[in-house]
């Protein structure tokens, strides 16, 4: 949390509305973001994302500021998902331990090798979309807002290794589509 935020919610927990605007403005696309993910309809990650943000303001109180604001806001969104998608609570409690491997990307300045990546990354998006809720959400809350471990933890409510398990068997489920992607047609 930076000092400004800090202040932010200091200010808005004493009523200040425009505090607590400037916090929404911050968080309102991530939100937006990882419901979209979770959900996949445009329409219930807007409705949600308010939903989100009018139950933020009302629990505000509550915020004892033991976790980031953001880690604090996502947990409410996760919640709002896990409301609409009750088998979604189910599906991440039936992830299992397991140990964790990344997916190294390729970088590179030639045109065909971006181009390719390009191709790739679209692919790996639509591939993503395609995924069980509790994986779609895992992903989009390590790779899109870049939590830890521990914070995507404290966001769904499980352990540490269910949440590198369920991030495992995701990326699992994508270098398979990936591999059959660059498989050559006999």
């Amino acid at each position: 949390m930076t000092i400004d935020e800090g202040i932010l919610i200091r200010r808005a927990k004493g009523g200040d509305t425009e505090a607590f605007g400037v916090l929404v403005s911050a968080h309102q696309q991530f939100v937006y973001n990882l419901i979209l993910r979770t959900l996949g309809d445009p329409h219930e990650a807007e409705d949600l994302s308010q939903e989100a943000f009018v139950r933020a303001w009302l629990a505000l109180p509550n915020f004892r500021q033991q976790s980031q604001f953001r880690t604090w806001l996502y947990r409410i969104a996760t919640n709002l998902c896990y409301n609409r998608l009750p088998r979604l609570r189910r599906d991440m409690a039936a992830v299992g331990d397991e140990e964790v491997m990344d997916v190294a990307g390729d970088e590179s300045n030639d045109p065909t090798t971006r181009a390719e990546a390009q191709e790739r990354q679209a692919f790996l998006h639509r591939q993503i979309e395609a995924l069980p809720e509790s994986y779609r959400l895992l992903i989009a809350l390590r790779y899109q807002q870049e939590l830890s471990y521990e914070e995507i933890a404290s966001v769904v409510s499980l352990p540490v290794g269910t949440v590198k398990t369920g991030l495992f068997r995701a990326k699992a489920r994508l270098r398979a589509a990936l591999k059959e992607l660059t498989e050559e047609p006999a």
